[in-house]
Order: C-alpha cells, then structure tokens, then sequence
C-alpha cells in the first residue's frame, strides 16, 4: 500500500555505503506531519488520507481551518495535502506520521515545484540545437522553422521560447538511502524537484518492480 509523507528540502550532501560508494543524496526534513481527515468512497468518492505539514500562524488561518484541525486535535497547517492508494485502517484522525514509516532501501517518488527560470529561449527550455554560428549565417539561437505555409498560422504547443520552470514535477523511482528518525530526516539518493526549503511530498513509487 502506498505510503507518503510532506517535508522540506534541505540541500544535497554525499553518503558512503559500506561497499565504499560514495552515494550523493538529498536531505528532506519530515516533522509534524498529521493526519487530518481520511476521505472514504462513501462520503467523497473516492479513498484518501489528508495529512497536513507545519503549523500555520493563528493570524494566517481562518476559522473553517481552525475548526478542522480542531476534529484533529491540531492546530492549523500551511501545507495539506492528499495520498491516494493507502490502507485508511492504518490512519487513525490527529496521528502523527513520522519518518519511520519509510525504511532503509525503500523507493519512492518526490513531487515538488521546480526551480523558476524566468523567460528562457527555445534551446535552454526545449534543449534545441542552435545554428552555425559562423560562414555568414544568421541563424544562431533562433526558434526554427514555425511550421508549414497552410494553414497560416502557428500551430498550438509549437516548442517556443517562455517562462521556464516553477512547475509541479514528480521525480520517480528514488532509493531511501537513510531514515534518521531522531532528527525525522530522509536521505534520498539523487536529486529531487525545487530550491532549498522548498515543500516536498513523499510517496511510495507506483512504478517500481
């Protein structure tokens, strides 16, 4: 059954395991993490566990929040999200999910916003090839041909420059390389979506072997 849970990044550090490989890894903080509400078919159609991720201000939160973190003995969250495919038998209103729920080996997916790159050109954003650069040419970092004569028009999802980044990506298929639950720290192998201190969540991978 699928398992998640929300932190923030922390940066990237390097790990050795014991065969003498030095692994890099991103470190993502998980703490006060609580289960909020368990949606079921009967009452919304479809099976989930929302839980929610580091207290908000009492001056943010306004009075529907309040009172729904009250059902969970908690106070408000400032991020609250879903994970489908779990076993609702497991959750019980107001737990606290913690990173022991992940263990050493287990592979996950990381979903997070991306970095924001502003307005980028067609060869940054697309990965484009550019022209000659040289020989008279004229054609260095341009977007390329806009399509046929008819219709006279540029065709809808032509690869043109744009702003870049600053989308929700899912990175898939990460190892857990370490779960420090003292300091509720997740050591992934590689890379995940997102600057420093950015919100992430953590879920079991749906494509794993």
């Amino acid at each position: 059954m699928t398992k998640g849970i929300l932190g923030r990044k922390i940066g990237m550090t390097q790990v050795f395991a014991e065969n003498g490989e030095l692994i890099p890894v991103t470190v993502i903080e998980a703490a006060q993490n609580v289960v909020l509400q368990k949606k079921t078919v009967e009452a919304d159609g479809y099976e989930a566990v929302q839980i929610g991720f580091e207290d908000k201000r009492e001056k943010l939160s306004n009075k529907p929040e309040k009172g729904h973190a009250e059902k969970a003995n908690t106070a408000p969250k400032r991020f609250v999200r879903e994970i489908r495919g779990t076993n609702l038998d497991d959750y019980q209103v107001g737990q606290e999910v913690k990173v022991d729920a992940f263990a050493e080996g287990d592979v996950v997916d990381v979903t997070g916003i991306s970095k924001g790159k502003g307005f980028q050109g067609a060869i940054k954003r697309h990965n484009q090839s550019r022209g000659p650069m040289s020989h008279g040419s004229r054609y260095h970092r341009r977007p390329g041909s806009m399509g046929p004569v008819a219709p006279n028009r540029v065709f809808k999802n032509k690869l043109l420059p744009g702003r870049m980044g600053g989308e929700q990506v899912t990175i898939q298929n990460l190892q857990i390389v370490k779960v420090d639950a003292e300091r509720n720290l997740l050591l992934v192998k590689g890379n995940v979506p997102g600057p420093k201190k950015a919100m992430l969540k953590v879920t079991s991978a749906i494509k794993t072997k």
